[in-house]
C-alpha cells in the first residue's frame, strides 16, 4: 500500500510546507537522508496555542500538547515529501523534540508520544524510530511543541 493511500485510509491529508520564519529550508536532503528543520504546530498557518506545558491556569494541558506534537510530525512529513515528491520508502530513523514546559512539567516524553504515534500509524514498522525529548525554556513564537526528523530513503 502506498503512504498516500494509507493516509487517506487514516482521513490525514499532509498541509502545505510551513513558511520558514527564518533564514533556513524546511529540509534538506543529503545522500539517502532527509533532515527537517524543527517544525512547529502550525495549522493553516497559525499556531493554534501558545505557551508552556504544564498544569495549571495558564499552562498548556498535555493532552494539547501531544496533539499539537502531532501535528508538528504531520508538517515534518511534509516538508520531507517537499525535496523527495513522495513518501513512499521512506523510513523514519530519528525524532527529536522540544516541549516548552514549565519548570514542574517532566512529562516531555509522553507529549512526544502524539509525534511517534503517528507515524506509527503511517509507516508500520519504517515509522519506528529513534528519539529525544527535551524540555526547553522557550521555543520559537512561543510555540509549546517543536519536532524535527531524520528520514531515510529506501527505495
Amino acid at each position: 500500500m502506498s503512504i498516500d493511500s494509507r493516509l487517506a485510509e487514516l482521513g490525514i491529508t499532509l498541509p502545505d510546507v510551513a513558511a520558514p520564519v527564518a533564514a533556513y529550508q524546511p529540509a534538506v536532503r543529503s545522500g539517502r537522508y532527509v533532515y527537517t528543520a524543527g517544525q512547529l504546530p502550525f495549522v493553516s498557518g497559525e499556531l493554534p496555542v501558545t505557551g508552556k506545558v504544564g498544569e495549571g491556569d495558564g499552562l498548556v494541558d498535555a493532552a494539547t500538547a501531544t496533539d499539537l506534537a502531532r501535528t508538528c510530525a504531520l508538517n515534518a512529513l511534509a516538508a520531507v515529501r517537499s525535496v523527495v515528491g513522495s513518501l513512499d520508502g521512506v523510513r523514519i530513523v530519528k525524532v527529536t523534540g522540544f516541549v516548552a514546559s514549565d519548570p514542574s512539567f517532566t512529562g516531555q516524553p509522553a507529549v512526544l508520544n502524539g509525534a511517534s504515534t503517528v507515524l506509527g500509524e503511517i509507516f508500520g514498522d519504517a515509522g519506528t524510530h529513534a528519539r529525544s525529548a527535551v524540555g526547553v525554556a522557550v521555543l520559537p513564537l512561543d510555540a509549546p511543541v517543536e519536532v524535527e526528523l531524520i528520514a531515510e530513503l529506501t527505495a
